[in-house]
């Protein structure tokens, strides 16, 4: 699977320097597996989910629909075959820089939030993920109430 990965990065973009030829696809690898495991927290995988998914993937990756979806392929196969998420965060925790995580998690309770609802068990992996990464348990709250206004908003019809 690892080739595929650098197949798949390596024919659609090119490295800004030696050390992103293999951290950079990996991360990205990492957190399209981790958004993947927080659409199926809660169980099902709607439509609203994945279309918020790749529409987040192509908006942060700078990636076309079909590069987008490669992708997210990869990661599912890559969730599928972890054992926990140890694996994806510690990447993530090392590579990324504060303001790089907390836009993950801003997509991560955007996703959350695409069906219209919160299970316990989304807001229970939200709370574990941030903990992997290192993210102080306030700002977990702010974007979550970020989140839920924004999603007030879109509800009021004036």
């Amino acid at each position: 699977m690892l080739d595929a990965i650098k197949s798949f990065f390596s024919a659609t973009m090119e490295p800004e320097s030696p050390e992103q030829e293999v951290a950079e696809p990996d991360v990205r690898l990492a957190a399209c597996a981790l958004l993947i495991e927080i659409a199926y927290a809660d169980d099902e995988f709607t439509a609203d989910e994945s279309q918020h998914l790749l529409s987040a993937v192509r908006r942060q990756y700078g990636l076309d629909v079909g590069e987008a979806e490669k992708l997210l392929e990869l990661a599912e196969k890559a969730r599928e075959d972890a054992v926990d998420l140890w694996q994806f965060t510690k990447l993530i925790k090392k590579n990324y820089s504060l303001g790089q995580k907390m836009v993950l998690v801003e997509v991560m309770w955007g996703l959350v939030y695409a069906d219209g609802e919160l299970s316990s068990h989304e807001e229970s992996l939200m709370r574990r993920v941030c903990h992997l990464l290192d993210l102080a348990p306030g700002y977990l709250a702010d974007i979550r109430r970020k989140m839920e206004g924004a999603k007030d908003e879109s509800e009021d019809p004036l």
